[in-house]
């Protein structure tokens, strides 16, 4: 079967710019239940091919009108809400996420979509400002200058693993880049190539629907590094959308930034998002403070960026209650199917690390097995923390570390000794306000959403909404990936000096 081969009907194949096609190779899907699939495997030729289509799709997708981008948004929710029984299903058999979770992320998938068609049909998003020619002003006069944000061209998305669909094929990158006017080439996970394919087969019944240029959208499924390499390197890529490991980010951003043209990569890597617990707070609640943070903590199987790993008390009887309840609540867990056999490996190996730490206490030991996770619980002293970066490094499961600190100082220390974050917590009543106030200025710094007497798990698609941070959270601390500002990512302001007004874009016309 020769690389770019057309074939169809679509089963395990590529769609590059509208035509489902195969490759040199297959890899095999590795499903939590059922056989595996075998799909093509990715390739650079395939990513040239689809990168090219995209170049070609972006004038005439650009020039759209903002009401014809909304409606082919609202028109890939319909067709993803279509085939929602079959997405539930193949999702299920290859993540094991239980079907209420996917059915809930697929209504967050549909209402990103729908929220990106209103959002731009209001307009705000394009920044207009015209600063009026002055042609009598002394010394010198002003010419007539007029701005507005412009789509940067075609864009790069990795899936992510831990959501098959609010991250990845269809998902907010995407829906963010297809408002902004940006053709998309999605690189699909391997952990749900399948789910993958049938959101895919979605985008194209919209675009087929509304006539628009195939080259708006393409899925390239699987592939070694090599096929990832050459879509962040590819010329006409103008940015990157990514979630996953910082290893693997890290590895893309640096291509990125040593590119001829160098672009930007919006990479969400990690974070250990830190909880807060004051002394007020921790004297009034703090057994229901523990049982939260054991939900919170156990969520999912603790696969969610924004799973809150680490918890930071003062010293005493109060943090013994604490950590027994939160001990407790975690050996009423039972095993969890993790994502992939790879992820369920580095649980186990980031949980012996944390374990193996200097001064780390086991409050809670599991024996995870196979792809399966269950909780851990440890703690260690603030001084003990403080010496031991790598124990504020994420594991990516259900494991909570509490840090028990010596008085207010030394929680101040280690707020300020945190990488960047998603998020940081504060778990506070009205007295702890003055402590309060102290690690506020510290703990802004260091996230890109704090929060107050709450948890972190659940992200708001919303536009205040902010889902990034200073690295390693994220490489971007000025953008966010969830919520109606992420469009800023493949948008550039371009400012029109005395253009005539017949000339102007048309968003410009009259303004």
């Amino acid at each position: 079967m020769a690389d770019g081969e057309v074939v169809g009907p679509a089963q395990g194949r590529h769609l590059i710019a509208g035509e489902w096609v195969a490759g040199e190779g297959t890899f095999r899907s590795s499903p939590w239940t059922g056989e595996g699939r075998d799909f093509a495997l990715g390739s650079p030729a395939l990513v040239d091919r689809a990168a090219q289509a995209a170049e070609a799709a972006f004038p005439a997708f650009s020039a759209l009108t903002r009401e014809a981008r909304a409606a082919f948004l609202e028109r890939i929710a319909q067709e993803i809400e279509a085939r929602g029984p079959a997405i539930t299903e193949i999702g299920h058999l290859e993540t094991g996420l239980p079907r209420a979770r996917l059915e809930g992320e697929r209504g967050r998938t549909i209402g990103q979509l729908r929220l990106f068609a209103s959002h731009i049909r209001e307009g705000a998003y394009l920044d207009r400002r015209h600063d009026a020619a002055l042609p009598d002003r002394q010394p010198l006069p002003r010419p007539d200058l007029r701005l507005v944000q412009l789509p940067i061209g075609p864009v790069a998305v990795f899936g992510a693993s831990n959501f098959p669909l609010a991250f990845s094929v269809a998902g907010g990158d995407t829906a963010s880049a297809l408002a902004a006017g940006c053709p998309v080439l999605v690189k699909g996970h391997s952990a749900h190539p399948g789910t993958g394919e049938v959101v895919a087969e979605a985008v194209l019944a919209a675009i087929k629907a509304l006539d628009l240029p195939r080259g708006v959208f393409s899925l390239i499924q699987g592939g070694d590094r090599k096929t990832g390499e050459a879509l962040v390197q590819h010329p006409v890529i103008r940015a990157v959308g990514f979630t996953g490991s910082l290893t693997g980010g890290r590895a893309l951003f640096d291509l990125c930034a040593r590119r001829p043209e160098p672009i930007p990569f919006f990479g969400e890597l990690g974070s250990v998002n830190p909880m807060f617990v004051l002394p007020e707070a921790m004297a009034a609640r703090g057994t229901q403070i523990a049982t939260g943070w054991v939900a919170s903590l156990t969520m999912g199987a603790g696969q969610f960026c924004t799973n809150p790993g680490i918890a930071v008390a003062l010293d005493g009887d109060e943090a013994d209650a604490f950590a027994r309840h939160a001990a407790d609540g975690l050996a009423t867990v039972g095993p969890q199917v993790m994502l992939t056999d790879g992820i369920a490996t580095a649980y186990r190996e980031g949980s012996q690390r944390i374990g193996g730490g200097q001064g780390v206490r086991a409050l809670h030991v599991s024996e995870p097995s196979g792809r399966n996770a269950t909780p851990f619980l440890y703690e260690v002293t603030g001084e003990h923390f403080l010496a031991q970066p790598e124990l504020a490094h994420e594991v990516f499961g259900p494991l909570g570390l509490l840090v028990r600190v010596t008085g207010e100082d030394q929680m101040l220390a280690v707020a300020d000794a945190m990488e960047g974050q998603l998020t940081v917590t504060l778990q506070l009543d009205a007295g702890d306000h003055a402590l309060a106030g102290r690690l506020t200025p510290v703990l802004a710094r260091k996230a890109g959403r704090v929060l107050a007497n709450g948890f972190p798990t659940g992200v708001e698609v919303a536009d205040a909404m902010v889902h990034g941070g200073p690295y390693p959270a994220s490489t971007n601390f000025g953008a966010t990936s969830v919520g109606t500002l992420s469009i800023r990512r493949w948008l550039r302001p371009v400012c029109f000096q005395n253009w005539p007004e017949e000339l102007l874009p048309e968003d410009l016309r009259g303004f």
